[in-house]
């Protein structure tokens, strides 16, 4: 049984960490410290119900219905490619709209509105969490099952919680204006990678 915990733990947390959209959204709100709280249950949350999903068979059905997919790849990349945008638009505010400090989503319905975007239109979100985590689940019954998602779960909770809340022991780097410009085009590069790659097959 901590077998299974421990192999959903550490395949958890490996899809978890990898760089994202979601992770580089995290990262900069973290930064500015706008709403990590919210951020990280909603992020956590996501993840918990989606692998919860997939252990339980609901990949199956995405397998069965591979337009689910498509759907999410196409408006996923329409959405990171407006987002890149916005990060390329910030990084080239003026000196002085620099100085006035770093702008991210900052009321609450914006934070969550962004949260649920580069979550729920990202693809990866279901490949990961609900079809790799479900297919390697099908190794286990019973309770071994449960604690193989439980392991999976809690790498994720601990993943968000950590970037949120630990970004802003990164701010000392953040006091030059000129720092958050390369975040902002580093976030851009990410978004518009992710994008690209989304809408390959449908273009080749």
């Amino acid at each position: 049984m901590e077998m299974a915990f421990l192999q959903g733990l550490s395949i958890g947390g490996s899809l978890t960490v990898a760089v994202g959209a979601q992770n580089a959204f995290i990262l900069k709100q973290g930064l500015i410290r706008s709403y990590p709280l919210v951020i990280a249950v909603l992020c956590s949350c996501i993840d918990a119900i989606m692998i919860t999903f997939g252990v339980l068979g609901f990949g199956q059905v995405i397998d069965a219905y591979p337009v689910i997919v498509n759907v999410a790849r196409i408006g996923g990349a329409l959405f990171l490619f407006g987002y890149g945008a916005h990060a390329l638009y910030m990084s080239c505010a003026t000196n002085e709209q620099l100085s006035s400090g770093p702008k991210g989503a900052s009321s609450f319905s914006q934070v969550l509105l962004l949260t649920l975007g580069v979550s729920l239109l990202n693809p990866s979100l279901y490949l990961d969490t609900v079809l790799l985590l479900g297919s390697i689940s099908v190794q286990f019954q019973g309770v071994e099952r449960t604690l193989f998602a439980i392991g999976a779960i809690v790498a994720s909770l601990a993943w968000f919680f950590s970037l949120s809340f630990g970004a802003k022991y990164l701010s000392p780097l953040f006091t030059h204006p000129q720092a958050w410009v390369y975040l902002d085009r580093a976030i851009c590069l990410v978004m518009w990678s992710i994008a690209v790659i989304l809408i390959v097959p449908y273009v080749t």
